[in-house]
């Protein structure tokens, strides 16, 4: 399994943008399929976005779509999401999270389905 460590969370007020990174450990980074899922406090774990192992394919939760760009680089083993027009109600940790068995994405993934997870990043968004 890979390794995952999120960075590029922080404080940032409602409208403005952030760039988190979730950096991966492991020589089949490029096989996995790739997602952000985020928690707030009191509220179970949401998907967010997903991208497929090549890039070719994403997917996003309605809340956000619009907003929100997945992306990766399979030569730096990174994948990023780019938030963009932040709410307060984006306020939540974002997780990174991997799978090696998706072979495509859609918006109905849930948390058990990726099997590899970082630590997660705080992001929070002021009004």
């Amino acid at each position: 399994q890979v390794q995952l460590v999120e960075s590029g969370g922080g404080l940032v007020q409602a409208g403005g943008s952030l760039r988190l990174t979730c950096a991966a450990s492991g020589r089949t980074f490029s096989s996995y399929a790739m997602g952000w899922f985020r928690q707030a406090p009191g509220k179970e774990r949401e998907f967010v976005a997903a991208i497929s192992w090549s890039g070719g394919s994403t997917a996003y939760a309605d809340s956000v779509k619009g907003r929100f760009i997945i992306s990766r680089d399979n030569a730096k083993n990174t994948v990023y999401l780019r938030m963009n027009s932040l709410k307060p109600e984006d306020t939540a940790v974002y997780y990174c999270a991997g799978s090696r068995y998706l072979g495509t994405v859609g918006a109905g993934l849930r948390a058990p389905d990726f099997g590899s997870w970082g630590q997660g990043t705080q992001v929070t968004v002021s009004s």
